[in-house]
């Protein structure tokens, strides 16, 4: 909870507290007029006319009170909204610094969960439960100080028992906190497994399965159920004891004021005031105990949210400095012209110290050279495409594009040069149109005319009820896998960059499309420095250099026809499909 603390500056909750300061004095001053007011005219009987001038002093105490509560309402909601901004700010940041390497084991619905309902939880957390804290130290300290010397004995029943109230209540809530954290784990598989059932829905569908998620999500939700009326029940029952215990100390201060008063040991006018000032001393402490839930519910939240944001990413946090080498794309310049190089030096990587991916890899991809990445599953095809697109960064070694170090160049300049294509693209709900120009966002509607006639692309925009400014919806389910590596071939065209980073699909299309993808690919590479992880015997018979990989190590390096001659495992690849099926058809034909 110390970090909690920490995300609010000192001046955010004096804005926060001073109101309620003041709402105390000014209660104390309302307890003392209304005590004069009342003892002058029942007791000494002055006529109303003699107190007009305190009746309005107490009218001007009751409107001063209603506004420093509105002003500590909205000072307490800006502190919690100023909070979680700046937490969530923070997270999706730290999300994006982690890279979609880091968090490829997360659920995307858990994740959504935390980001949105985690933070969410917080509210309750700054702007009740932070504030209540001071106040129910501050506040009755403050009326003791005033009650102690008028009625010594109510002060020191009031001391007594004042201590019973958060005591109570945080027993309470240690029993709420395990039946919290079940709450919010249930709630992050929920949020997970929905999200996934609703992504592969027709998938689901095909094969008959939709009904029984259908009954896991209701089982899951039950049992969500079940436990957030748990947390409720316990809740309520804390409430109902801070408010019994309240009840019974003021009770006690009650009678012994009353038997004073029969006893002519004490005035009415300090007895009356004593007994206003009773409901206004326990309120804070009776607030600060029901606000528990609150806290166990931030305290739960939180500890997911400082999970994430503690891990380290793998992303350089080097501060970038002037690349002299950097690419400058000008209107006179076509990007796919720039010159750009890359090279590996001793490149080695490491998942977890016990998971080595890579292992001094040492290649050059010149000015418009295609290398071709081919071999086994897991041989470390993927990682070096993640160390080039800058999703994770070397453990030994170095990558230099240009003669600088890649950890050196500004994020914006070098992802300007890079254009990516996925084996499986994520696509938008919006627009076919927006998510082709997710490559280049200020593109004209006719450069995204082009590059769809570019991707062969317009036999599925012709198709589609609006043309390309049709909705295509999650994950592009008005179009097929094929359909998909169109739209991100499109985004290539589009962004039109010197260096292209491709990732052959290997999915089963029909031959149509896969000829129209094939063709597109082909055109895409030209002119271009490409990194391809390569699955089809055309593109590795056409690059310029040809890396085999085994076991994060390169096995060996040439053209096809040398390769065939000397390298055993890449004969196995072309003939046997081992890590590459369409290499192996392709053989074959």
């Amino acid at each position: 909870m110390n970090r909690l603390w920490r995300q609010v500056g000192p001046w955010h909750l004096t804005l926060v507290i001073g109101p309620s300061m003041g709402i105390a004095v000014l209660a104390i001053l309302q307890a003392r007029l209304l005590s004069w007011i009342v003892a002058g005219v029942f007791l000494d009987g002055r006529p109303l006319s003699g107190v007009y001038g305190l009746l309005a002093w107490l009218l001007g105490v009751i409107i001063a009170r209603a506004a420093l509560v509105w002003v500590n309402e909205v000072a307490s909601q800006g502190l919690a909204l100023r909070v979680k901004t700046g937490l969530r700010k923070r997270f999706l940041t730290h999300l994006f610094a982690l890279g979609p390497v880091s968090v490829h084991g997360e659920r995307a619905g858990e994740l959504a969960a935390t980001a949105v309902e985690g933070i969410e939880a917080l509210d309750a957390y700054f702007s009740q439960y932070l504030p209540q804290v001071t106040l129910a130290a501050l506040v009755p300290l403050t009326m003791l100080l005033v009650i102690a010397p008028v009625d010594p004995l109510s002060a020191v029943i009031l001391l007594l028992t004042a201590p019973l109230l958060p005591l109570l209540a945080g027993l309470i809530s240690r029993a709420a906190d395990k039946l919290t954290r079940s709450r919010w784990k249930l709630l992050g598989t929920l949020h997970a497994h929905f999200l996934d059932v609703l992504t592969g829905l027709t998938t689901l569908k095909i094969f008959g399965q939709s009904r029984p998620q259908v009954r896991v999500i209701k089982e899951v939700s039950d049992r969500f159920r079940v436990t957030t009326l748990e947390v409720l029940r316990v809740a309520f029952l804390s409430a109902l004891v801070l408010e019994i215990i309240a009840t019974i100390s003021t009770a006690i201060v009650a009678v012994t004021i009353g038997l004073r008063l029969l006893s002519g040991q004490m005035t009415f006018e300090t007895g009356f005031f004593v007994l206003i000032l009773l409901p206004e001393f326990y309120f804070p402490l009776r607030l600060l105990g029901a606000r528990f839930h609150a806290k166990a519910a931030a305290a739960t939240a939180a500890q997911r949210i400082f999970e994430i944001l503690d891990t380290p990413a793998r992303l350089s946090h080097v501060p970038p400095v002037q690349v002299p080498n950097v690419p400058r794309h000008t209107s006179a310049t076509p990007a796919a012209t720039l010159p750009i190089e890359v090279r590996f030096e001793a490149v080695g990587f490491a998942y977890t110290p016990g998971r080595r991916a890579l292992a001094e890899v040492s290649f050059e991809i010149q000015h418009r050279q295609t290398i071709a990445l081919v071999g086994p599953s897991g041989a470390g095809k993927s990682t070096i495409a993640h160390l080039l697109l800058r999703f994770i960064k070397p453990t030994e070694g170095q990558i230099l594009a240009n003669g600088v170090p890649l950890d050196l160049w500004p994020a914006a300049d070098w992802y300007a040069c890079v254009a990516w294509v996925p084996q499986t693209p994520y696509l938008f709900h919006d627009t076919l149109e927006a998510n082709i120009k997710l490559g280049n966002p200020a593109a004209s509607c006719k450069a995204v005319e082009r590059a769809i006639r570019a991707a062969h692309l317009d036999p599925v925009v012709s198709r589609l009820p609006r043309g390309y400014k049709t909705v295509i919806g999650e994950t592009g389910v008005r179009l097929s896998g094929g359909e998909a590596q169109l739209v991100a071939l499109a985004r290539a065209f589009l962004k039109d960059a010197p260096l292209l980073v491709l990732d052959e699909p290997t999915s089963h299309l029909d031959p149509a499309l896969e000829d129209a993808l094939y063709a597109s690919v082909s055109r895409l590479m030209e002119g271009r420095t490409t990194l391809v992880i390569a699955h089809r015997l055309a593109t590795v018979q056409r690059a310029d250099q040809i890396i085999v990989l085994e076991k994060g190590r390169i096995v060996d390096a040439g053209t096809h026809a040398e390769l065939m001659l000397r390298c055993e495992l890449y004969n196995r690849l072309v003939h046997t499909g081992l890590g590459g099926d369409v290499l192996a058809r392709g053989a074959k034909a």
